[in-house]
């Protein structure tokens, strides 16, 4: 499973990086409202340390917007991959782009039926969101499983992207339906490393090895 940062924060970017555990990196209006640089600046400096697609959200709601905004963003960089909401005009756009060979991803999906049109219509990735339908009560790794089910079905190459991800269990879950990437807000990604019988393991090991008075160099 491929692993997306969720954020725009350029210096967790920077930082997470440096693991070589990142294949690309997902942005939205909201995080990068949180940024002082301009969002034409903050995609290009994105995508100055990230190779794989980098997903920038166009934020008009009409078609015609849509396409000016995406033909912007497009331009910055050969890996950028326009987000678009799960709309009548939001399809379109991704058709229109996806024809071109433009990189499209639906975002605001939540339901199986919405992925099939997204599908349809030629999106490089769909992004059902988790977090936000377990909030209503709906299991969202349901959604994960049926989307698949159906692209499985007939074929389609769009890749699944489960995005909302709350927890290190969603990512868990996630990974065992086969998502094709899971979108992951730093503070995950940070505690997927953890566990407390690695640390207190560590600490052992190397508690002995001082205790050895021993030396590799």
């Amino acid at each position: 499973m491929k692993i997306f940062l969720d954020t725009a924060d350029i210096n967790e970017i920077n930082e997470l990086s440096e693991s070589g555990l990142i294949d690309g990196v997902t942005t939205n209006p909201s995080l990068a409202s949180k940024s002082d640089k301009s969002f034409i600046d903050l995609i290009k400096e994105i995508s100055s340390v990230i190779q794989g697609p980098i997903s920038a959200e166009v934020t008009a709601e009409n078609l015609t917007q849509m396409i000016k905004e995406a033909d912007k963003l497009r331009k910055i960089a050969d890996n950028i991959a326009i987000k678009v909401p799960l709309t009548v005009d939001g399809l379109k756009c991704c058709k229109k782009l996806s024809n071109d060979g433009t990189m499209v991803n639906v975002t605001l999906c939540f339901s199986a039926n919405q992925a099939l049109l997204a599908a349809k219509c030629g999106a490089t990735f769909i992004s059902p969101f988790v977090g936000r339908l377990d909030d209503i009560g709906i299991d969202g790794i349901d959604l994960i499983s049926d989307i698949l089910d159906i692209y499985d079905n007939y074929g389609f190459e769009t890749q699944v992207l489960a995005a909302s991800i709350r927890h290190p269990l969603h990512v868990l879950q996630v990974a065992k339906v086969g998502a094709d990437v899971a979108t992951l807000p730093p503070k995950i990604i940070k505690q997927l490393y953890d566990h407390p019988l690695t640390n207190k393991g560590l600490e052992s090991f190397l508690s002995d090895w001082k205790k050895s008075g021993k030396k590799i160099t």
